[in-house]
């Protein structure tokens, strides 16, 4: 028989989104922030978005995440003295590993790459979002300056602090000036990481998260193009359950992924890019697909109308670059003799 308690009861807290945001295939967006950044921005990647993403790395904390906002905007190189070798590999304490190289010159190349990239994409974007991950920051003892990456330098090099909120507040007050002057139309979307961090202690994990929350509240309350999405909130109340991260139980698992980004697509899109993002998909699956029998009628028709509403989707939103998949349909036409 039904049991009338149990049918009334719900076992989750949805999360009531009011974005105050949209995000479409018009826009150019940065996104730069932790490791979660990495898993929405591939998301926005593979539907064929204009994004950018971490392009100098990795980051983690809000001053190294305003420092690199800061180095966009002035798009100056790195030189040969604000590198550094150690264990075979020349690094900067401001990049991720991913652009350490045992060559000196190939690591400034990877490194400037990055600036160059950053600072076009920050010019002209009108979308620019940052994921703070942690208010623990380390500082160089040498110089005194906060780094993004200690790449496995003797710990007692640096010195462990956390930021607090007006630390964080008095930071982007005077960023988000000047990038609203430099770039009037740039909406800015600011996300807390939904990934524990551990290594902190879980006390001092939740003091940084609330740190996060509370600069992050007083700046969307400050400024008219600041805005906030729930990501850290839909983890820890919506979903809420150790079946939601990953074997590390620290990082999102690809489920939860999956879910925060279907959140931001239900409420930060319009019905026609979803659409657009959807045939997209489509398009990617299609392509993936390997017949048991290339040879056939049906499969040669079937190429001919991938390529045929590739061909058409390009010509409604010349601001997708369909370029790729042209050229793959129409290998494959000359292949099947169509």
């Amino acid at each position: 028989m039904p049991n009338k308690l149990t049918d009334k009861m719900d076992f989750r807290t949805p999360i009531n989104i009011n974005a105050g945001f949209k995000l479409g295939y018009a826009d150019k967006i940065l996104m730069l922030g932790s490791c979660f950044t990495e898993n929405i921005g591939q998301k926005l990647s593979a539907a064929k978005m204009n994004v950018v993403v971490n392009p100098m790395g990795i980051l983690f904390n809000p001053e190294s995440i305003a420092e690199t906002v800061d180095k966009a905007i002035e798009g100056s190189p790195v030189c040969e003295s604000d590198v550094f070798e150690h264990n075979g590999l020349w690094s900067n304490l401001m990049f991720h590993g991913r652009f350490s190289s045992p060559d000196k010159q190939d690591a400034l190349q990877r490194m400037n790459d990055g600036i160059s990239l950053a600072h076009k994409q920050l010019m002209k974007a009108s979308v620019l979002i940052l994921t703070f991950g942690t208010a623990y920051i380390y500082r160089n003892k040498a110089d005194g300056r906060v780094v993004a990456n200690c790449h496995k330098l003797p710990a007692n090099n640096f010195e462990r602090q956390m930021l607090n909120v007006h630390d964080i507040t008095d930071r982007y007050t005077e960023l988000f000036e000047h990038l609203s002057a430099i770039n009037p139309g740039l909406q800015i979307v600011l996300t807390v990481s939904p990934v524990r961090h551990l290594r902190d202690g879980a006390h001092d994990n939740q003091l940084s998260k609330s740190t996060l929350l509370l600069a992050a509240d007083q700046l969307v309350r400050h400024f008219g193009n600041v805005h906030y999405f729930p990501s850290y909130e839909i983890m820890m109340d919506d979903l809420r359950d150790y079946r939601f991260y990953a074997n590390d139980m620290v990082h999102p698992s690809d489920m939860a992924v999956d879910y925060i980004w279907q959140q931001l697509r239900e409420n930060c899109f319009s019905q026609q890019d979803l659409a657009l993002m959807d045939n997209i998909a489509k398009i990617k699956a299609a392509i993936e697909h390997r017949p048991l029998n290339p040879n056939t009628d049906e499969y040669k028709q079937f190429i001919t109308n991938q390529l045929g509403l590739v061909q058409q989707l390009a010509t409604q939103h010349p601001e997708v670059d369909f370029s790729q998949e042209i050229s793959h349909w129409k290998k494959m036409t000359q292949n099947t003799g169509n």
